[in-house]
């Protein structure tokens, strides 16, 4: 297309509104495909019955690869090509309507005009996007509410913590500001399928399915200089540490800034979040999904193992693990390639834990397969499965002759509290039964059977499953940790360790206990605190020990997780072992935003944040770190001075909204002794 430029006028804020795309601040045209937009040009002197438009999109545009079109004016609008319909000329200019088919390519468009014989003319570029809006996209969501969510709304919630006791922390995900749109279509251009074959990368990127795949991958560094690099160390040197992140925009911002470097680092919900706000941007609904006690089931066998020694310390030494949580995404798109029972949400993982088909990358999933056990449909259905429903064994491993006993096995421990944010509301929503059956009912041991014969696992000899015996070997004893006062940072654990004799003779128990640190894949990090005790039981007595970890003796150890696992492996005399373990998270102090008067729309508004510093030395270092989708561009960092024991600080500053209606306030504040303290505020911005 030459580059003669006739002024266009694309009618920005009339195609925004109707194509609920005014939310991007862009002046380049945005629109989504299976719609009609409007675009006036001028400067033609010829009928416009002898108008031919040209569209195309990608390196080299073709008709064969769908990503060109070239059509002329015609009455009616065609539903399944492009075409463009006359509105009204004047003298000098002409309006036309232009529809793309629900299934066109998205991305960046050249558009063209020709007349007659004469060569085209540029009108200039448009990005074309998915519409949830349109029923003949497969991105098609039929509820309004939850297209507003899942593809218009900027603020998430991220569910975190463990089973016990599950936090959240508020997310920016940013897809409409600045050029985070730009930045994914330069993801899409920059990953490997891309530049192994761009022709045949850019014709299949009318299909939410391929794109979900090649994007899970482009959000992980590995493989392909992608955004977010990977660190679960729990020493975060030379980088950002995960949990101070509170948005995606600084994230991609960097990565593009950098010269497209990996930014350093995530951990799972920092991937989920990048691709939330990917997807979204680019007009896929998108949601994270927080799994609780979520599997890592490294060798397909749909079992995860764990290995602790004589004295009860958890060994890193399986490829298995189970995390306290997990966060992936669900997208809602149908699967043409499966069949329309799979339809509605599909999981997508960018966090890198396993390669598929060579790369980091997995899904899309669909979640009615994981749900039925159709393992084998594409893509990386066992994984995912097994994340929400492996079973667990619990090993006894002897360090110095590599032997093995079990301890023993649950199948009901994996897979709990599924959660997402509720749509339009600041709540949790549980979506467990989306995944699996009722734990322990005949339909989910039964869906558990069919996976299981599907991956071929339920005749083969395995020479690592625990034998009959093993299984069936009952425990003389029983234990749990029961929590004896507040689980807070600055705070002394107290935890009672409860045992029970189960049999009407006495019992001598040898108990070795263990506290680490962790991160919150239940990665041991520093230990914290060991202890050993023998004990006797009379007949069915129960006896309560009291366990306290001082403040003191945790507070250098602690990750950012603030995470902390306590076993005890009990060797009962005549008796199998019993291993008794909880992990605990910490709650940090809390923080507290106030917006002093009303928001108005460019207009400058007073907030105010409150930290009293609750224990009983002094903090340093002290760092506020705030961010919101059209409050304010940018992050606003602001040193505290240091606080005192029992002090408050409170820290006043100004913000200019850009924006109308609901938005959020995202803070985080952290100090030499509190990583991450996180909050956030709704600021009603009214005009």
């Amino acid at each position: 297309i030459a580059a003669s430029q006739p002024s266009t006028d694309w009618h920005l804020r009339e195609n925004g509104r109707e194509h609920h795309t005014s939310k991007f601040s862009s002046k380049e045209l945005i629109v989504r495909r299976g719609q009609a937009f409007v675009v006036t040009f001028n400067g033609t002197e010829q009928p416009e019955q002898n108008f031919t438009f040209i569209a195309e999109t990608g390196p080299k545009p073709s008709k064969l690869t769908r990503t060109q079109a070239t059509f002329g004016i015609s009455s009616t609008v065609s539903k399944d090509s492009w075409s463009a319909v006359l509105k009204s000329t004047s003298s000098n200019s002409v309006s036309i309507s232009i529809s793309s088919p629900p299934n066109a390519v998205i991305g960046r468009y050249k558009l063209g005009v020709q007349s007659g014989s004469s060569s085209p003319t540029s009108l200039g570029t448009f990005v074309l996007l998915f519409n949830p809006w349109s029923s003949g996209d497969d991105v098609f969501m039929p509820n309004k509410a939850e297209c507003e969510e899942y593809v218009l709304e900027e603020f998430g919630i991220i569910f975190a913590g463990n089973k016990n006791h599950i936090s959240s922390f508020g997310w920016n995900f940013g897809q409409f500001q600045g050029d985070i749109l730009d930045i994914c279509l330069s993801m899409l251009d920059r990953s490997l399928s891309h530049r192994q074959d761009p022709v045949t990368d850019v014709s299949h990127r009318n299909n939410p399915t391929y794109l979900g795949r090649v994007l899970s991958a482009m959000v992980n560094a590995n493989d392909d200089q992608g955004v977010v690099l990977g660190n679960w160390s729990g020493n975060y040197d030379g980088g950002i540490s995960p949990s101070s992140w509170t948005g995606s925009g600084e994230i991609l911002q960097s990565w593009k800034k950098s010269g497209f470097r990996p930014v350093k680092y995530g951990q799972c919900w920092v991937f989920a979040a990048v691709l939330t706000t990917v997807l979204r941007c680019l007009g896929i609904p998108t949601r994270t999904i927080t799994n609780f006690s979520s599997a890592h089931d490294a060798d397909r066998n749909l079992r995860v193992d764990e290995f602790y020694d004589a004295s009860g310390n958890h060994l890193d030494r399986a490829a298995d693990s189970i995390w306290n949580f997990h966060v992936w995404n669900e997208s809602w798109f149908s699967r043409s390639d499966l069949g329309p029972s799979y339809n509605g949400w599909q999981i997508l993982d960018a966090t890198p834990q396993e390669e598929s088909e060579g790369i980091y990358q997995c899904g899309p999933a669909s979640r009615k397969a994981i749900k039925e056990g159709d393992v084998e449909l594409d893509y990386d259905c066992p994984f995912v499965f097994a994340e929400v429903n492996a079973d667990c064994m619990y090993w006894n491993y002897d360090t110095a002759t590599g032997k093995k006993n079990l301890i023993f096995s649950q199948s009901t421990t994996i897979g709990q509290f599924i959660s997402t944010k509720a749509v339009g509301r600041d709540d949790r929503v549980d979506v467990t039964s989306d995944y699996k059956y009722q734990e322990g009912s005949k339909e989910e041991r039964d869906v558990f059977k069919k996976a299981r014969k599907k991956l071929g696992l339920e005749d083969k000899f395995d020479p690592t499953a625990p034998t009959l015996e093993e299984v069936e070997q009952k425990p003389d004893i029983s234990g749990k940790f029961k929590v004896a006062g507040p689980l807070q940072i600055g705070k002394d654990l107290n935890l009672i360790l409860v045992l029970a004799n189960l049999q009407s003779d006495a019992k001598t128990v040898h108990v070795n206990m263990t506290a680490w640190s962790t991160v919150y894949t239940r990665r041991p990090v520093h230990e914290i605190w060991k202890d050993s005790k023998s004990i006797t039981l009379s007949p069915k007595e129960e006896k309560q020990f009291p366990i306290k970890i001082p403040y003191t003796g945790y507070q250098q150890q602690l990750t950012t997780d603030n995470t902390i696992q306590v076993t005890a492996l009990c060797h009962v005399e005549g008796g199998i072992q019993v291993l008794v373990q909880r992990d605990i998270t910490l709650d940090s102090p809390t923080i507290d935003i106030q917006v002093l008067n009303e928001a108005r729309v460019n207009k400058e508004v007073d907030v105010e944040v409150v930290f009293t510093n609750p224990i009983d030395t002094e903090v340093s270092n002290c760092v506020l770190l705030v961010e919101g989708s059209d409050l304010l561009r940018g992050i606003l960092k602001i040193e505290i001075p240091p606080l005192k024991a029992g002090d408050i600080s409170s820290t006043k500053f100004k913000l200019t909204p850009f924006e109308t209606g609901p938005k959020h306030l995202v803070v985080n504040f952290s100090c030499d002794k509190f990583a991450n303290i996180k909050t956030f505020k709704m600021v009603n911005v009214v005009d």
